[in-house]
């Protein structure tokens, strides 16, 4: 499908994009992705920004969480997305303990997404912990997106994937984290799996767009892991994510096809081949013999 507004007449998508979007009451719409294909696809949808997420350890590399991700990984799939997406606003996940340890891990490592990777901005897990690390990343000028609810790099400490912010002394702390992570510079926040109404009036409360996943229809913005949308990742279906495709079971099919044709001898037939003059082929048989 191609866009259809010309390239001509889009410009590339920042900060300020997402921030204009929140104050016009238009809903902003981000993806994952990993690749340079994904990328292409999804800036040609005119998705407003792309996260390459640490979700890419679960269902790209394998592992069964978040938690192995390396900083090498992330910069690699991040490149790759660059080189496929021109004007999506591009958001590399700092994965486990690149911003933990101290504040100047933090700093040169979400350098290190838009020096060496191509991100127009980064996202970092956490509330008033990480209020410190977001003020100085931002100071050097790089953009930091905030997510609060269930982190998943905070999984063993959560006690394993479950709903946050559903008591109220829990809310009460997810609203004053939100405000905190404003304060700090974010411009954004990433709300996942919380309750919807809980979700709306921490919307209500802050100037920057709430980007909800599993957090209801009260957000600024909705995004999703893109395997989950095109039914690429069969370990587990989150509750709140909707699957458009179920291209795991296409591509399935396509590759018995595959094998099919080739144990019959159906393909490749004389179309998938190139020929040789009968010419060429005669000298070179008479060369041969000879």
């Amino acid at each position: 499908m191609k866009n259809k507004i010309s390239t001509e007449s889009r410009k590339k998508n920042t900060t300020h994009t997402l921030r204009s979007k929140k104050l016009h009451g238009e809903v902003i719409t981000i993806l994952t992705a990993y690749d340079y294909p994904t990328a292409l696809a999804l800036d040609r949808a005119e998705i407003d920004a792309i996260l390459v997420g640490d979700s890419l350890g679960m269902v790209v590399l394998g592992y069964q969480t978040t938690l192995p991700v390396t900083m090498e990984e992330m910069l690699h799939h991040c490149r790759a997305v660059a080189r496929g997406a021109e004007y999506a606003l591009l958001i590399g996940d700092m994965p486990f303990m690149s911003y933990q340890a101290s504040v100047e891990d933090a700093v040169r490592n979400a350098g290190r997404f838009l020096q060496k990777a191509g991100m127009d901005a980064v996202k970092l897990e956490g509330g008033k912990e990480r209020c410190d690390a977001i003020r100085l990343i931002v100071e050097a000028g790089i953009p930091v997106m905030g997510h609060l609810g269930l982190t998943p790099q905070s999984v063993h400490q959560l006690g394993g994937f479950r709903a946050q912010g559903k008591t109220v002394d829990s809310a009460i702390q997810l609203i004053e984290d939100s405000i905190r992570l404003q304060e700090a510079g974010c411009f954004s926040l990433v709300l996942e799996s919380i309750p919807d109404r809980l979700a709306g009036l921490i919307s209500k409360k802050l100037e920057i767009p709430t980007i909800g996943i599993g957090a209801g229809a009260n957000c600024d913005g909705q995004i999703l892991v893109t395997h989950d949308l095109l039914g690429l990742y069969d370990q587990f279906s989150p509750k709140f994510s909707k699957r458009y495709k179920n291209f795991l079971d296409e591509m399935e099919g396509a590759f018995s096809a595959f094998k099919q044709d080739v144990n019959e001898k159906t393909f490749p037939t004389v179309n998938h081949g190139f020929r040789m003059a009968d010419d060429v082929w005669d000298a070179l048989i008479e060369n041969i013999d000879s």
